[in-house]
């Protein structure tokens, strides 16, 4: 219920089986997951005035979530804030459902699961497609994939990823004023 990320659950149950202190569990868990600060900075004007709603929308953003509400369009005749509320419960509902299923299932069935973690490389892609479909959102995909580059290029394979995500902040956060007018 707490751990509502699919890579800090994976690396957490690691970490806590192999004695690893609580406080180097935490900080890896923040850089593993930072790319959902770059998901709140991106739905800061959806989450605007959404009043008692707020502590729980900013909580519940993974990826799914993000996905589904950064690219979908509240239905019409709906509230949006009730929309973001709604599709957040119940993708929490289904994570949690889903990985306890997964846990007793898990353990009681050989199941060869090689080659699923795939599925995340492709939700980023489709999310990326998606943004991209977008005509407005296109200075945004292209800033964040010029930054990837170059921080590959400087920063190699291994430590690309919180230089790109460190730089792609800091240019939203400096270009924010012309990115709006997408």
């Amino acid at each position: 219920l707490l751990v509502y990320a699919g890579s800090a659950q994976f690396m957490g149950v690691e970490l806590l089986a192999a004695a690893v202190p609580l406080p180097r569990v935490t900080v890896m868990t923040l850089i593993i997951n930072f790319r959902h600060l770059v998901y709140g900075l991106s739905m800061l004007e959806k989450y605007r005035d959404t009043g008692w709603r707020k502590p729980y929308l900013i909580f519940a953003l993974p990826d799914e979530t993000y996905a589904i509400l950064s690219g979908g369009q509240v239905p019409e005749g709906v509230e949006p804030h009730d929309f973001y509320l709604a599709v957040s419960l119940l993708n929490q509902v289904y994570w949690v459902t889903g990985s306890v299923l997964g846990g007793l299932l898990g353990a009681a069935l050989p199941i060869n699961t090689q080659g699923a973690d795939f599925a995340m490389t492709a939700l980023f892609v489709v999310i990326a497609l998606g943004q991209w479909e977008e005509k407005g959102n296109r200075p945004s995909a292209l800033l964040g994939l010029g930054a990837a580059a170059l921080c590959l290029l400087l920063f190699g394979p291994d430590r690309f990823l919180i230089p790109t995500l460190a730089l792609i902040i800091l240019s939203l956060l400096v270009l924010q004023s012309g990115l709006d007018g997408e």
